[in-house]
């Protein structure tokens, strides 16, 4: 009996202290992801000119694969078009 309730606190802090590891890593993700952005808003602010196709870097507008699997799905309750109308 002891062995398995040490097993499962040895188990629970491992889990744990992977998820800390984990909103340590999205944390420095967003902070990084935030410092380019105000690069990109300073150059903007010092040129203050609008881009059009020719020069706008698009590659800088993808999103970052790394963040799609941290989303939470949203989910509708009730969907329901008649009450729109109403």
């Amino acid at each position: 009996m002891k062995k398995i309730i040490i097993f499962t606190m040895i188990l629970n802090s491992l889990l744990l202290a992977s998820n800390i590891d984990s909103e340590k890593v999205k944390k420095d993700r967003a902070e990084k992801q935030l410092k380019i952005e105000m690069e990109k808003e300073k150059k903007y602010s010092i040129e203050q000119t609008f881009y059009n196709e020719d020069n706008y870097d698009f590659k800088g507008a993808e999103v970052n694969p790394d963040t799609v699997n941290s989303i939470k799905c949203i989910e509708v309750d009730d969907f329901n078009m008649d009450s729109v109308y109403d």
